[in-house]
């Protein structure tokens, strides 16, 4: 490929990147022989890492039977086999899987089945789903509405219906103690306060991240606020749906994030490390009584092309049987309890990294200018850029976000594959070490360029 030809591709920016040779393991090669540690999983999609041989055997196999069987016309024994343990995985009662291909089609998908069980139900003026700000459900029109993050909503709020939002438990931003069970009482009964504001017998359902993703940068809820959630949308009749599109998958020590609290959604839904980067693959796990609400109605007035699509199935069927096989829950907790002691490390070294968060391996740090007042980092200083940019050049990958409304702050991910060890996190560290060094020299020099 002929890097100096401009590219027919394009994505959000002109910005471009090396072109991608090979990929084994937690590592990373471009054409030119150069190694990134991908300590982002990608977009926290490559749980189990990259060209596992046995996934990719699952999948060849399945392409000598049959590449693509539309839903409609058949079963398949992936889709099916698939579904099984799905459910196995899920809450008690959440025994119904719908795939999709992605994140943004499953919180779609889990919209539209709560909206229809609504109808069904004889509760028609239930239309409202409340969700979180700073939040991300997904790009679609749908999922965007539900989607607290401005840069991204704005220019399509004339074109969507923008749903109630309420704030994100940040107790860090809040000087509030987040292992206080009064703090996470304090949040949750935020939901309330909206549900009786916007009228209760208006609420469909509300939909959370169990631990945050890109826009609240790994957010762990603070104690008691997910068992309060559940308690104040069952004494309203709302659905509680739980978006562990980037959180489930095993990423945080639990299959899925939810279970650090013994918390039961009535709608989950699941994508990126489900099938971890090997095929386009999601799902909507819902209760059976729900689901059974709108197939007695008349139908599930939804669906997509690709649902169920038996190769996509086989490669996730293959990805949750090598979680199993080699224990990568359990591999998370112990590694990610690592990493987070090595970002905890970081920050009595560096001032400037003002909170360290997560759960297993889904953490983060975020840089401020002053930790006691937790005041941003100017927001000129593109922070949130420069230091992937520096990471990336010292090879290692990882994912950054505005914090505060999208405009400003920046909290970085540190998500690698679960299969990591201790070696590669002290590399993930040393990587950090250096790019933050440079940041700090970086933002030296502008300021004293600035006088």
């Amino acid at each position: 490929m002929n890097r100096s030809e401009s590219s027919h591709l394009f994505y959000q920016t002109r910005q471009r990147r090396p072109v991608l040779d090979q990929a084994r393991g937690v590592y990373m090669w471009d054409v030119d022989g150069k190694r990134y540690l991908d300590g982002s999983s990608g977009a926290m999609v490559c749980n189990i890492g990259h060209s596992n041989a046995r996934v990719l055997d699952a999948m060849r196999k399945q392409m000598d039977k049959s590449t693509f069987g539309y839903r409609l016309h058949f079963e398949t024994e992936p889709a099916e086999r698939l579904a099984a343990k799905t459910a196995s995985l899920a809450p008690a009662g959440l025994d119904k899987v719908f795939f999709v291909s992605g994140g943004s089609e499953a919180v779609e998908s889990a919209i539209k089945l709560a909206r229809q069980n609504a109808v069904a139900t004889g509760e028609a003026q239930r239309t409202k789903v409340i969700s979180r700000e700073p939040s991300y459900h997904g790009c679609t029109l749908g999922a965007l509405a539900l989607t607290g993050y401005a840069p991204l909503t704005a220019p399509f709020e004339p074109m969507m219906r923008p749903m109630p939002k309420i704030p994100a438990p940040r107790a860090y931003l809040d000087g509030l103690d987040p292992q206080d069970v009064a703090t996470g009482h304090h949040y949750a009964d935020m939901l309330e306060e909206k549900i009786l504001a916007e009228g209760p017998e208006t609420i469909l359902a509300f939909i959370v991240e169990p631990v945050g993703g890109a826009s609240t940068g790994a957010l762990v809820p603070p104690k008691g606020y997910m068992k309060r959630i559940r308690e104040i949308c069952s004494r309203y009749g709302v659905l509680l749906i739980h978006d562990e599109v980037m959180s489930g998958g095993g990423r945080t020590g639990k299959f899925f994030a939810a279970e650090h609290w013994d918390v039961e959604p009535d709608i989950l839904v699941i994508s990126k490390g489900f099938a971890a980067g090997y095929a386009p693959l999601g799902a909507m796990v819902a209760h059976k009584d729900v689901v059974s609400n709108v197939l007695d109605a008349g139908g599930f007035l939804h669906g997509f092309t690709y649902a169920g699509n038996p190769l996509a199935c086989a490669a996730g069927l293959a990805v949750l049987e090598e979680i199993e096989r080699e224990n990568l829950c359990a591999n998370a907790a112990a590694t990610g309890a690592l990493l987070k002691t090595g970002l905890e490390e970081l920050m009595e070294r560096f001032s400037i990294i003002g909170d360290v968060r997560g759960e297993g391996l889904l953490l983060a740090f975020e840089l401020v200018d002053d930790r006691v007042s937790m005041r941003p980092l100017p927001k000129e200083l593109n922070a949130f850029n420069l230091l992937v940019d520096m990471a990336y050049d010292n090879g290692l990958i990882i994912y950054s976000r505005r914090t505060r409304g999208g405009y400003s702050g920046d909290h970085f991910l540190i998500a690698p594959p679960m299969i990591s060890n201790a070696d590669h996190v002290s590399e993930i560290i040393e990587g950090l070490d250096r790019s933050l060094r440079q940041l700090l020299d970086r933002i030296s020099g502008q300021r004293a360029q600035a006088g």
